[in-house]
């Protein structure tokens, strides 16, 4: 039996799709445990480009089992659609793909709220993709919300569907002069799902741990990335979930000891999506050509990504709180021409210098970062296979985020597509 979890150790779009699909290969059972379709992993295979929301990334191997596990959140509009897309491209999700009957489910009453409270938000917006994410984790912990195993229960449907109505229905007419929703027609769509998704539905938790005793592989994966964490994330520019390791077990029903190795992912540059601090941000033409090289636009929405240079402060903090025992390099393949190439080692704030992240927004948008310059490389390094197959240059820059970092970088991409990956471990 193996357990292993990969985590994002930046604001998400670190890359870990293509991690997560490298990994799987061998995996019996892949478990996303937090997060809905507000994210998105890409991963390219020979000339095909697949962006996933929902789905787990194992459901590009011809083998395994992949569960979307109790800690998710599902749009089951957006849920059926990216299985039939997937479907209509030869890959087969039907009988691979299950749900847990203990997941909640985005009704689009949370999606028109998360909508309305980011408008009437103006300026002072968190920078939602508007996927009803918030709203719904919110139901959840009121106790309203409703349960992708509400969906074999349909005679109870609309009552639960009218109580998780009462509020917000009265913000909707009086607060945003918006039409009220009517509970029956919600549950008639929810129900529309239910032959396609109703044979998925299951007790996930059993699955996995039915995986464990029979001594198999599983691969868990998040959303996002610790520093959208609920709790250890920049609040209140976060997700609405625990997307650091931290919300394994909650995610999964996965006991804490039975997890054996995390897998920390990280670019070698930094990107954030939405309003936030982001202490290495590049502005003018340094940040558009870092973007322009790395195809920085969000899988999910699209929105232009800002980037910056990699943050050694952010990165050992995620690395604490998550349990990281190995980190796997992205987009090294990025910097090329870059000359020199930055690197944070610390904060300045005021007088004082520290290597510790701070827990305060105010803090963070204060700061001014302390860089280690590196030499850059110009050659290109696509078809690196080897370590020593890189430069001199790109080399003594791994090595130095490894002695910074005080772990190992195992996995470096050096590319987008499946195999423009060196492994320097199994």
């Amino acid at each position: 039996m193996r357990v292993l979890s990969v985590v994002g150790l930046q604001w998400g779009d670190e890359g870990k799709g293509k991690v997560l699909d490298r990994l799987s290969e061998d995996v019996d059972l892949v478990v996303r445990y937090q997060g809905g379709n507000n994210a998105g992993h890409t991963v390219i295979v020979g000339t095909e480009k697949y962006a996933l929301h929902h789905i787990p990334s194992g459901i590009l191997r011809d083998t395994g089992r992949c569960l979307i596990a109790n800690g998710s959140v599902v749009d089951p509009d957006a849920l059926v659609t990216e299985i039939a897309g997937l479907e209509d491209r030869g890959v087969r999700v039907r009988d691979r793909l299950f749900v847990s009957d203990r997941a909640h489910l985005i009704l689009p009453s949370h999606v028109a709220l998360d909508r309305a409270n980011e408008k009437a938000a103006g300026s002072g917006s968190i920078g939602t993709t508007g996927r009803g994410i918030g709203p719904c984790y919110a139901d959840k912990a009121s106790r309203i919300g409703v349960r992708v195993g509400d969906l074999r229960h349909p005679d109870g449907l609309v009552d639960r569907i009218a109580r998780h109505l009462e509020v917000k229905n009265h913000l909707f007419t009086t607060l945003y002069d918006m039409p009220a929703f009517d509970a029956a027609s919600i549950a008639e769509g929810l129900l529309a799902h239910r032959e396609i998704l109703g044979p998925m539905i299951a007790d996930t938790s059993r699955m996995v741990h039915d995986s464990i005793e029979r001594g198999e592989t599983i691969l868990l994966e998040g959303s996002q990335g610790v520093l959208l964490d609920i709790d250890l994330g920049t609040y209140p520019y976060v997700t609405s979930s625990n997307s650091s390791a931290c919300g394994i077990s909650a995610g999964t029903g996965i006991p804490p000891a039975c997890v054996e190795d995390v897998i920390g992912v990280m670019k070698a540059y930094v990107t954030r999506v939405g309003e936030g601090p982001f202490p290495t941000e590049l502005h003018g033409e340094e940040g558009d050509a870092l973007r322009d090289r790395g195809g920085e636009y969000g899988t999910t929405t699209g929105r232009p990504r800002r980037c910056g240079w990699l943050d050694l402060v952010a990165a050992r903090y995620a690395i604490r709180v998550s349990g990281i025992r190995r980190v796997a390099l992205t987009k090294l393949d990025v910097l090329c021409g870059a000359d020199p190439i930055q690197v944070c080692t610390g904060y300045r704030i005021g007088d004082e210098t520290t290597t510790e992240f701070p827990s305060h927004v105010s803090d963070l948008e204060s700061i001014e970062p302390v860089y280690e310059s590196f030499d850059g490389f110009d050659e290109d390094i696509t078809g690196a296979k080897r370590f020593d197959d890189l430069p001199k240059n790109a080399r003594r820059y791994i090595e130095a985020l490894e002695e910074r970092l005080g772990i190992r970088l195992f996995m470096i991409s050096v590319g987008s597509e499946r195999d423009q990956t060196i492994l320097r471990e199994s």
